[in-house]
């Protein structure tokens, strides 16, 4: 069949709908990992608790956590197999993360069994959750590098720092519990609260960025709700308290109920964020089909209703012309619709429209690519110089600091040429 603008013209805008409901499956995909990430999240900080009390607390509420979590990991390996499925869906590093993700999942009896027999240290336990849920918040940060709408892309950066900044959140809970339930100031947990509290501030800010205002407020009334004065009373102790001092373990109940009011809110945000992730992939594709449907009736009356004659002698060397119109359509008097010029419409739209999108693309992806920048050049720093995680981002920012130059930039050279940071080390350890 010969190659028609209409042909072209339907097939983008068929091609659209396509994309657009594929991004949908993946929107839901988020939804169910951050439901899981949640039930994790509680599932980690009773068990925290359970095992710094020797069993002594907790132990029914870990038990009712675990059905929870259980529920929602079968809903996520459904979600799993049904993407899958699809054709086209995900890239090889979607796939990687996934299957990192399973291994994480199918260890996690195990890991409750030894938590049950309190065979495994609170840190370990603690660490052995983290290191999962990292693995599934990776999963949406790969599900929002492949948006392909700047609407949805926008509103996938934000779901993922904000669910970043609530996981920072809990693993505070769980540390600052175990800290309070072993009665005992240790220095190491002191210095991961900091870094935890400095890390939600960056992720909630890119947060803030890229949330639409309705949800940028519930944020802020979030921040100046009464548990927040609570908490950071309770941060007071746990990072001004000298090592080894004694700490009061009935505080330790305290702490984790009002951390856990402020993860019931932010829990109530993120569904909010994932509502309107929904409802913005279905308003996309609504508008698109209907689009669809307007593209269709205008070339099927360009097809049943051909112009008598073109029009067109002597158009080509009229100088004041515009240049849209010596590609017209008309009528036989030559002053009736220009229905090829509608056609032009549809694709001049459809272009300006791309180009649109490609910006707003942009800019969110940038937030993606910076954190991924970051987290490469901790990565390498933690490997050549034996640093923890919390010391390798504390080098990046003091260098960054100390130079008047950006994060991102710094970590840049830092992957470029690890002697432009390993020259703080020296300075760094004084």
């Amino acid at each position: 069949m010969e190659l028609s603008v209409a042909q072209i013209v339907l097939a983008g805008k068929q091609r659209e709908i396509e994309e657009l409901r594929h991004l949908a499956t993946k929107a839901r995909l988020a939804s169910v990992i951050g439901h899981l990430v949640h039930a994790l999240q509680n599932e980690r900080g009773a068990s925290s608790i359970y095992l710094a009390s020797s069993g002594q607390r907790f132990e029914g509420t870990r038990a009712e956590l675990i059905i929870e979590s259980c529920t929602v990991e079968t809903y996520l390996r459904k979600s799993f197999a049904q993407q899958l499925e699809m054709p086209a869906f995900g890239n090889a590093r979607l796939y990687s993360v996934m299957a990192w993700v399973l291994l994480g999942l199918e260890a996690l009896p195990e890991l409750r069994r030894q938590i049950a027999e309190r065979s495994i240290s609170a840190t370990e336990a603690v660490n052995s959750f983290s290191a999962l849920i990292a693995g599934l918040i990776s999963l949406i940060f790969e599900v929002a590098d492949a948006a392909v709408d700047p609407a949805i892309s926008r509103a996938l950066v934000a779901l993922f720092h904000f669910i970043q900044g609530k996981e920072l959140a809990g693993q505070e809970r769980a540390v600052g519990s175990l800290s309070f339930a072993s009665g005992r100031c240790d220095p190491q947990h002191q210095q991961r609260i900091l870094h935890l509290i400095d890390a939600q501030e960056r992720s909630f800010q890119v947060f803030a960025e890229y949330a639409d205002q309705p949800r940028q407020k519930a944020w802020q009334q979030a921040l100046g709700a009464p548990v927040m004065a609570r908490i950071e009373r309770y941060r007071r102790i746990l990072v001004s308290a000298r090592p080894g001092t004694e700490l009061d373990a009935n505080l330790s109940d305290r702490w984790f109920d009002d951390c856990s009011e402020r993860l019931a809110t932010m829990w109530e945000i993120q569904c909010s964020l994932v509502d309107l992730l929904h409802e913005r992939c279905n308003s996309l594709i609504e508008v698109a089909e209907q689009e669809l449907e307007d593209a269709e009736g205008l070339l099927q009356r360009v097809r049943q209703s051909p112009p008598p004659r073109m029009g067109m002698e002597g158009r080509f060397f009229e100088p004041g012309l515009p240049e849209t119109n010596s590609n017209g359509l008309f009528a036989a008097d030559g002053e009736g619709p220009r229905l090829g010029q509608s056609i032009i419409d549809v694709l001049q739209a459809q272009s300006q429209r791309l180009a649109a999108m490609e910006v707003e693309l942009d800019s969110a992806r940038r937030a993606l690519n910076e954190r991924k920048t970051i987290e490469r050049a901790k990565g390498l720093l933690m490997a050549r110089l034996e640093l923890s995680e919390d010391a390798a981002y504390k080098l990046l920012r003091q260098t960054s600091m100390e130079q008047n130059r950006r994060l991102v930039d710094v970590a840049e050279a830092t992957l470029t040429s690890p002697i432009f940071v390993l020259g703080q080390k020296s300075s760094h350890q004084k």
